[in-house]
């Protein structure tokens, strides 16, 4: 299997065609990771580059611009994927599938490819120490340097705040207090994203809801947040829709449920983005997603992978399509 730093240079050096912008994210565990994908991502070069011209020394301290993707020649410049501008506003569907999210007119750099990193930290002490070897503190340190170094360089930030609905180790009541005091640091050393993990999938509609409050009563922006809710218990649709009830837009997940979570024994993955895609439409919401397609994706990654395919809608969408 390829390390990262091989996947980093082929994704960078070969872009796949795609009519929308493509946001590459690199998980970077420490300072040290993050000064690796810096150094890789500034020695790729892309294909259509001529190999005879080497990288000129000062392009290592210039911000990183991915490779755009390539186009087809008469395609039409595409608006970004955006949420709405009210954050409490549900973008109806009025075609049934494929119309995008409504876009923002002023977006400048519509289809310019997005450089991204994440980092970690945990809403409880135990999951801490057994996933980054380290204290909620330390760990808060640690992301200081990181956010610091990428803001530096014009990269995007997006942090996690796991175990925020239950940790394996200090059980389901985690104090949604926590959660909103860890995602303010994060938010005040210039993260701009906090995705709130249910990453043991313990999370309850009634919770949820509680911690959301939590985050509003802290004077966190809706516009900040997203939602990543494993499956582990069948919840985390039902949790889907309470936060889209509280104003959330953002929400992370797996193509056939794919992922787990080696610190959280019998955990599954993330809420499969078939299902959840299909949970949007029902509610009206347009996605700019082929749910037909995206179960297409979930069948083939599941058979290269070996693994079954664990989105229900994944499965009934290609069952009714092979008739």
């Amino acid at each position: 299997m390829a390390d990262s730093a091989d996947v980093l240079n082929h994704l960078l050096g070969h872009p796949p065609t795609s009519p929308h912008p493509i946001a590459y994210n690199y998980l970077v565990p420490n300072l040290k990771g993050l000064q690796n994908f810096l150094k890789t991502a500034h020695q790729v070069k892309p294909a259509a580059q001529d190999p005879d011209r080497s990288q000129p020394a000062e392009d290592l301290k210039a911000p990183l611009t991915p490779p755009p993707s390539p186009k087809e020649q008469d395609e039409a410049e595409p608006a970004p994927i955006t949420s709405t501008q009210d954050p409490n506003e549900m973008p109806s569907d009025t075609s049934g599938v494929n119309d995008p999210i409504k876009p923002d007119p002023s977006a400048a750099a519509a289809s310019s490819n997005q450089m991204e990193i994440s980092l970690f930290t945990a809403a409880t002490e135990a999951f801490s120490k057994a996933n980054t070897n380290c204290s909620i503190t330390e760990s808060l340190e640690r992301c200081k340097e990181i956010v610091a170094l990428a803001k530096s360089r014009s990269v995007r930030v997006r942090g996690y705040v796991s175990v925020a609905l239950g940790c394996p180790y200090e059980g389901p009541d985690v104090a949604p207090s926590k959660v909103a005091e860890i995602t303010t640091s994060l938010l005040e050393m210039g993260v701009d994203e906090i995705s709130v993990a249910d990453t043991t999938g313990m999370g309850t509609a009634p919770r949820t809801r509680e911690l959301l409050k939590a985050l509003s009563a802290n004077g966190i922006a809706n516009q900040d947040l997203a939602l990543h809710l494993h499956d582990t218990y069948g919840q985390a649709l039902v949790n889907v829709v309470v936060g889209l009830e509280h104003g959330i837009r953002t929400f992370d997940s797996s193509v056939g449920g794919l992922g787990g979570c080696p610190y959280s024994k019998g955990a599954t993955g993330n809420v499969a983005t078939e299902d959840l895609v299909y949970c949007l439409h029902s509610l009206g919401a347009t996605t700019g997603i082929d749910v037909e397609k995206m179960a297409e994706i979930g069948d083939w990654i599941s058979r290269e992978l070996g693994r079954p395919n664990d989105s229900r809608t994944g499965k009934a969408v290609l069952a009714r399509l092979r008739g």
